[in-house]
């Protein structure tokens, strides 16, 4: 029965994600992507909205039927989530200083005494992690490992969000590869309600009809990092930590889309399926 948080949020993504995207254009509700194409946008809050839509039929089906429809986990995982892409909310509709861009940026801003969005979205991101993943049983360094995992992974997915599908594509593939490598897809089952709006949201994304934002690219860096959390180690999450906080560090000083351009399998692999490549 616990794979019907994946189900049901699938179905009801299919229904509010497209009308949502051409509610929001119709609205004009838009903002120039990479290509200065105008795009629905923030089309990633759908992320939260249906997730929330979801939790309501499946709450009546457990609690009224007697199904176990939710693993244990499920209610700090959407606390976070949600949380995390309220903060990437903020973000999107408030148009802070230009200049405070990456870790650097925002440093400056908080010396000249102006915090930008960004540094309260890190510091909110960091209350909300370290809430979800209290009261679960963990010594105090796995419980600090643990809030690092979350809050660098919906960084990281925040900073590879600059292609349409990109970071939908790289959660799809941590995914697999973390739910082949535990043979369990228990995580899956943990953050499932949120599952599928992402992937109803991709082909969107791909195509450029609606834009994430960080409202969706925070919401899918959060489902990464719980991904991580649930499914690995200590060890296993310390050396994902280091990982991430590599390819953030080089993001920092360097492109990473440049990098994607000119490797051919990670060219190819962004590219797919987005219709300007």
């Amino acid at each position: 029965m616990q794979s019907l948080t994946v189900v049901v949020s699938l179905l009801v993504a299919a229904v509010v994600c497209p009308s949502l995207v051409r509610a929001m254009t119709a609205q004009g509700m838009t903002r120039p992507n990479y290509r200065a194409a105008s795009v629905a946008f923030p089309a990633g809050v759908a992320i939260p909205l249906v997730a929330l839509l979801t939790l309501g039929p499946l709450s009546l089906l457990q609690e009224l039927a007697g199904a176990k429809v939710f693993r244990p986990g499920v209610g700090p995982a959407v606390t976070y989530v949600v949380g995390v892409s309220l903060l990437g909310l903020l973000d999107d509709l408030i148009a802070g200083d230009p200049t405070a861009r990456g870790w650097r940026g925002h440093a400056r801003a908080l010396r000249r005494g102006a915090p930008s969005t960004g540094i309260l979205k890190a510091a909110g991101s960091l209350g909300l992690a370290l809430f979800a993943l209290s009261g679960q049983g963990r010594s105090g360094g796995e419980y600090l490992l643990a809030a690092g995992v979350l809050v660098v992974a919906t960084n990281l997915f925040n900073l590879l969000d600059l292609r349409p599908g990109r970071s939908a594509k790289a959660l799809v593939i941590l995914g697999t590869a973390l739910s082949i490598g535990a043979l369990s897809v228990h995580a899956l089952w943990t953050v499932g309600v949120f599952v599928g709006p992402i992937l109803v949201l991709l082909p969107l994304d791909l195509r450029e009809v609606g834009m994430l934002g960080d409202t969706g690219s925070n919401a899918i860096g959060a489902v990464a990092g719980l991904w991580l959390v649930l499914t690995l180690s200590t060890a296993g999450q310390a050396i994902a930590l280091a990982v991430m906080a590599a390819i953030t560090v080089y993001g920092e000083f360097r492109s990473i889309t440049a990098l994607v351009d000119r490797t051919p399998a990670l060219h190819w692999l962004d590219s797919l399926g987005r219709s300007h490549a």
